[in-house]
């Protein structure tokens, strides 16, 4: 569901996104980054509208796509990334990725990514440093841990609650050792406003 500031973060971010050239070859990147449950998917839509609307082709890519479950924000997360999705791009070609299937506990099925004019990352880790020179612009998206909690349990269910505890704590640590929310150009709170 889309919160009501989430159109007017947007509004902010997609302009500022097109003062900046492309970075990875012909495709500006955008990174909604910030700890899960915090609203970056439904920015992420917004994002893709306010690029539609200005006549741009945006392809939004979940990392939860891509996480090999529930300790998948760091190991080959971003080698990955980088190999099926970001080289391609960069060469103008389409991307491809194997998607986790979270039921089932393993990588299943492929996901097509078209060349586009503007690439949404979408997700906890999508802002790491290690990508920072292909973004242009990288938003960081934040709620406080029960805000965040009650989200992802409301959407993942009770028996989930171990499993979010521990992404918790590994989020905090990648985040720390990142610095994101410092580097990041845009800071929007749980409900889309613009945050100091």
């Amino acid at each position: 569901m889309t919160q009501p500031g989430d159109d007017d973060a947007a509004r902010a971010v997609v302009p500022l996104l097109l003062s900046r050239p492309p970075r990875l070859g012909p495709v500006r990147v955008v990174a909604l980054d910030g700890p899960a449950g915090s609203g970056k998917t439904t920015l992420a839509a917004a994002v893709a509208d306010r690029c539609a609307a200005a006549g741009l082709r945006a392809h939004v890519v979940h990392m939860d796509d891509l996480y090999a479950g529930w300790s998948g924000l760091e190991g080959d997360l971003w080698p990955r990334l980088a190999a099926q999705v970001l080289e391609p791009l960069r060469r103008g070609r389409p991307g491809r990725f194997q998607r986790y299937d979270w039921v089932a506990g393993r990588f299943d099925g492929w996901v097509d990514v078209p060349v586009p004019d503007v690439l949404v990352l979408e997700g906890c880790g999508s802002g790491r440093r290690a990508g920072a020179a292909d973004v242009g612009v990288l938003v960081w998206v934040e709620a406080d841990d029960a805000t965040r909690l009650a989200r992802g349990l409301a959407r993942d269910g009770e028996a989930a609650r171990p499993e979010w505890e521990r992404w918790m704590v590994a989020e905090a640590a990648h985040y720390a050792r990142e610095g994101t929310r410092g580097r990041a150009d845009v800071r929007v709170d749980a409900w889309g406003r613009m945050a100091r």
